[in-house]
C-alpha cells in the first residue's frame, strides 16, 4: 500500500506540475487573438471554465498530497474520489488521443515533446487513481 500513496502524491505533485503547463495555453494557442473572435458571452464562458478547471486540479493536488494515506485505505469515499479522479482524466485522455488535433501547434520541439508529456501524465492518472478506486485495501500495493 506505501508504493501506490507514494504514486498518489507525485500524482498530487503532477497536478500542480499541469497547471504550469495550462498557464501556456492561453500564449500557445492565441486566446486573446481568437477569443476576440466571439461574443463576449463566449469569451466570458472559456475565462470561466478555464478558472473551474484550475481550480479542480488545485483540488485534486491539495486532496492527493494531504491525504494520501486515506485514499488507499480503501475506504468508500476514498476509493469514489480516486474513481472520479481517475474518470476526469480517462475522459480528457480520451479527448487527447482521439478528439484533439494538435499538428498545427507542433511548431517546435518543445511543444511536441510537451504534448506527449501531459499525454503520459494523464495516463499516469487514469492508472494510478484507478487502482485506488476499484482494488481492494488488502490487495492494494
Amino acid at each position: 500500500m506505501k508504493e501506490l500513496q507514494t504514486m498518489i502524491v507525485f500524482g498530487g505533485i503532477l497536478h500542480f506540475a499541469i497547471l504550469t503547463a495550462g498557464a501556456l495555453v492561453p500564449k500557445v494557442l492565441n486566446f486573446r487573438g481568437e477569443l476576440a473572435k466571439v461574443s463576449a458571452m463566449l469569451r466570458q464562458l472559456v475565462w470561466v471554465y478555464g478558472v473551474f478547471i484550475v481550480f479542480t486540479l488545485i483540488s485534486f493536488g491539495v486532496i492527493s498530497i494531504a491525504n494520501s494515506a486515506a485514499l488507499v485505505s480503501g475506504a468508500p469515499l476514498a476509493r469514489w474520489f480516486c474513481g472520479f479522479v481517475a474518470a476526469f482524466w480517462t475522459i480528457r485522455l480520451v479527448v487527447q488521443l482521439f478528439i484533439y488535433d494538435p499538428t498545427p501547434y507542433f511548431t517546435n520541439a518543445f511543444f511536441k515533446l510537451g504534448y506527449h508529456g501531459l499525454t503520459a501524465v494523464f495516463t499516469y492518472f487514469t492508472v494510478v487513481y484507478g487502482l485506488a478506486a476499484l482494488l481492494p485495501a488488502e490487495v492494494l500495493p
